[in-house]
């Protein structure tokens, strides 16, 4: 199975609990894959997870594979606590996982944003 992830800003609670039951409903009743949602309730928020150094590590992780985080470091020209930092925020988010040699690796073969900024109407 290939897993896919949408990171998506959204602010109404009631929209994303219906998106979710609704994709929950769709698996249960097809057994189809729906993929994985990340749910920011605002671009600032996402933006505090995703920092420009953080999307850039998913983007080398995706690149080369599982690496161990001393090797992602010295990948990224980065020094290791700070790599190591970020590391653990994003393996909190879920958009990376250490397998089981604890080498840390993006999970996802797509990895899709969806959001939008609408004025008021």
């Amino acid at each position: 199975m290939t897993r896919t992830a949408v990171i998506r800003v959204q602010r109404e609670t009631d929209a994303v609990l219906a998106d979710l039951r609704g994709r929950f409903l769709a698996a249960w009743h097809h057994g189809d894959y729906q993929g994985e949602v990340f749910v920011f309730e605002s671009p600032g928020a996402l933006f505090r997870v995703l920092t420009p150094n953080r999307w850039g590590l998913i983007e080398r992780l995706q690149f080369i594979g599982p690496l161990e985080m001393p090797a992602l470091a010295r990948a990224l020209g980065r020094d290791a606590k700070r790599v190591d930092a970020d590391c653990q925020v994003l393996l909190e988010t879920g958009l990376i996982e250490a397998d089981a040699d604890g080498r840390l690796c993006v999970p996802f073969a797509e990895i899709r944003a969806d959001f939008a900024l609408r004025g008021a109407a």
